[in-house]
């Protein structure tokens, strides 16, 4: 079978004359076979240039015409232009052609605005695939470098999704804007339509679908507790007020980071309004550590834990709850399939290391911020949002930071971390979790810095008073309440059921 491609100017006569002898070839001769390719008056010189090239051919006109070598693979045999495709029907098939000047010409006119019909019809069919409009704010740290490739994978939106990304910053920021979007652009990754920058803060957020709220340094020197606290009010005011005004209506706000993670996101939901039910916290990050943390301690791979909870302050005050903690295909002497797991409490003998080392151990990276790093902190945000588009895992919880309505016993008005799921694109409180009350001590030392934070950051509160708990989540002696810290009660009172029991009712 003979294959032969003619590929030429849209305006150009010779083109329309080859492509009228093709057809004739085509309908009359069983195994001739042609594919045209029509190129646009401004681009065919590039166009041409390009495909010479990289076929090592030399050939300046329009039209070019080759033979595809079909049953030996390989690049194309440079047949020429139209004169010698001509003299080839002629030797091979007997066939010449008598086509007038101006018919020639009236042809090539109706290719061109052929072609032209079709550029738009192109150009329609892509406006209507919107692509995803995703905004990160801070967009020149290491957090956002590690984040935009998860993002272009397909992993968090789907393999068929594309996204377009709008990297937020400074001024002082772009030229570092600029190399991460020259980079991307070299990635040629298949499922990013664009990228840009944006430093004109008025403009940001424009249709914005999904928007990354990264921590950001505050302008200007901070001397106390309460004015880093304040500092967080007037670029979440701006950004609110933003979102509102030009993001789309079903926009999806996640916050991210290490720093006021919770009372950012309070704020946010605050000077945005309508999209308040949309606006989440990340808390994936501070129970990545708590997992990584347990693992160590097992010897297994963090991924093997799951469904340990954090409750309260992201990135402060909290409580790392194993009641509901289970391992995965754990080596020990009992063995069962991939979907066998053990309550993490009945392996851990030491109770001494999880009340004391491992509560220490947590506060210490919470407080310090050290090794909650860049690839972390984009993992985590890339993975809650995975669940946000395609549900979690069935059966398995997430920690999230979300409005308290009064769940769990919770005050309402603070965004807290509490246990969820996510389905059918949003995401659900699991009040239906038996065995996970929380005693009043921890729930008061968690909420008290919370509620203190927004009144600091509103100016309904001077100074910010840590609270100062009256019992020592560490110590192992008996408490009032039947709740101890991890839910050792348990290990430590004999007379209690198991904690294996205590799981599976």
């Amino acid at each position: 079978m003979a294959k032969f491609v003619l590929a030429g100017r849209a305006d150009c006569p010779y083109y329309a004359k080859a492509e009228l002898l093709a057809d004739y070839l085509q309908k009359n001769l069983p195994d001739f076979r042609v594919h045209k390719i029509t190129q646009h008056p401004q681009v065919w010189e590039e166009w041409l240039k390009d495909l010479c090239e990289k076929n090592k051919w030399n050939h300046k006109k329009s039209p070019i015409i080759w033979r595809e070598l079909l049953d030996r693979g390989g690049k194309g045999l440079l047949l020429g232009g139209y004169n010698e495709f001509l003299e080839y029907a002629q030797l091979y098939y007997g066939v010449t052609s008598s086509m007038t000047t101006e018919l020639m010409k009236l042809i090539a006119q109706e290719n061109l605005e052929t072609h032209k019909e079709k550029e738009l019809e192109e150009e329609t069919r892509k406006d209507l695939i919107q692509p995803l409009q995703v905004w990160i704010t801070s967009a020149s740290g290491r957090v956002c470098y590690n984040l935009i490739p998860i993002l272009t994978s397909g992993e968090v939106f789907g393999m068929h999704t594309e996204i377009s990304l709008n990297l937020l910053g400074n001024k002082q920021a772009e030229e570092d804007l600029h190399i991460i979007m020259t980079e991307m652009r070299d990635l040629v990754a298949p499922l990013l339509r664009s990228i840009s920058i944006c430093t004109q803060v008025e403009d940001a957020f424009r249709q914005a679908h999904v928007i990354i709220i990264l921590d950001e340094n505050t302008d200007g020197e901070v001397y106390s507790l309460e004015d880093c606290i304040r500092s967080r009010l007037p670029p979440c005011r701006l950004y609110g007020y933003l979102i509102e005004k030009n993001a789309h209506d079903s926009v999806r706000v996640i916050v991210g980071g290490k720093t006021f993670v919770n009372l950012k996101t309070f704020l946010l939901m605050r000077y945005a309004p309508n999209v308040a039910h949309n606006i989440i916290a990340v808390a994936l990050g501070v129970e990545g550590q708590a997992r990584a943390a347990l693992a160590r301690k097992l010897r297994t791979t963090p991924s093997c834990i799951k469904n340990v909870i954090v409750w309260g302050n992201i990135s402060g005050n909290n409580y790392i709850d194993l009641r509901k903690a289970r391992i995965y295909r754990y080596e020990s002497a009992i063995w069962g399939p991939p979907n066998y797991s053990r309550p993490v409490l009945s392996l851990i003998f030491d109770s001494e290391w999880v009340n004391r080392q491992y509560v220490e151990t947590l506060k210490k990276l919470t407080a310090t911020g050290k090794q909650f790093g860049a690839i972390l902190a984009a993992h985590s945000i890339a993975t809650t949002l995975k669940y946000w588009y395609h549900g979690s895992p069935p059966g398995e919880i997430v920690s999230l930071g979300v409005l308290s309505e009064g769940q769990f016993g919770i005050p309402e008005g603070i965004v807290f971390s509490m246990p969820v799921k996510f389905e059918n694109g949003t995401w659900v409180a699991l009040t239906d979790l038996k065995d996970i009350e929380i005693s009043e001590p921890i729930m008061t030392r968690m909420t008290s810095d919370l509620i203190q934070e927004k009144l600091v950051a509103l100016g309904d509160l001077i100074s910010f008073q840590p609270y100062q708990s009256a019992v020592n989540l560490l110590d192992l002696t008996p408490q009032p309440t039947s709740e101890k810290p991890f839910g050792q009660e348990a290990i430590n009172d004999s007379e209690d059921k198991s904690v294996e029991e205590q799981q599976i009712n």
